[in-house]
């Protein structure tokens, strides 16, 4: 008898709890509050996604961060007024509709550049400008590309350069080409003699009177 009465008192006690806790959780839900899945996506207005932005809920105080392709989700409520923020970027409120009576809506959200300005600063390598005007004055200016390239095509420079190349196929077959050309110049005849060429002969007269060749002591 006492194990029975034991038992039913337990029964009633579970049953009470029960009730009272879905009368709690009812009365959660049923206060008129309503969750809505918001996704979406952060682009600038030139249509480039932003990473990384900051979405944050100013009712809830709750707030996520997009992705690398400025991808987000969030649970908001009806009424609730959203922040997306990102460093260069200007902050944008967005105010979600209290009348609303989807569940889960979709929102690309575009954020303007932001141009920050800081004082001019001067920056300098001496200490004071007396030093700054001693060194302008007498520094070293070094020889630039153009300077260092003109003293490596100098003639002395060249012919040193020449002297250590060896000739290459395009040198040796103008040398062939030119031999052939010779040979067939004076084919079935002598070979020429420039001394006894008087065109030659005018030619060196001219020259050692313009200076062109000169005489050795």
């Amino acid at each position: 008898m006492y194990k029975c009465c034991l038992l039913l008192i337990i029964v009633l006690f579970s049953v009470n709890y029960s009730f009272g806790q879905t009368n709690n959780i009812a009365g959660s839900f049923g206060s008129g509050e309503r969750y809505i899945q918001m996704t979406g996506i952060v682009i600038t207005d030139s249509m480039y996604r932003i990473p990384f932005t900051k979405v944050y809920d100013l009712t809830t105080k709750r707030g996520v961060i997009a992705d690398y392709y400025g991808y987000f989700a969030m649970v908001v409520h009806p009424g609730d007024t959203i922040q997306f923020s990102c460093l260069g970027y200007k902050k944008k409120n967005y105010i979600v509709s209290d009348t609303t009576t989807i569940e889960n809506f979709s929102l690309v959200q575009i954020l303007k550049m932001d141009t920050l300005s800081a004082d001019p600063v001067d920056v300098y390598p001496w200490p004071s400008r007396e030093e700054f005007a001693n060194f302008f004055v007498n520094m070293d200016i070094p020889d630039d590309d153009l300077q260092r390239a003109r003293q490596r095509l100098t003639p002395q420079e060249m012919a040193f350069v020449g002297a250590l190349l060896n000739g290459d196929a395009m040198m040796a077959y103008n040398y062939s080409q030119q031999t052939h050309y010779q040979s067939l110049y004076t084919k079935g005849q002598g070979p020429q003699n420039n001394l006894l060429n008087p065109s030659a002969w005018a030619d060196f007269l001219n020259g050692l009177g313009t200076g062109e060749y000169r005489i050795s002591p």
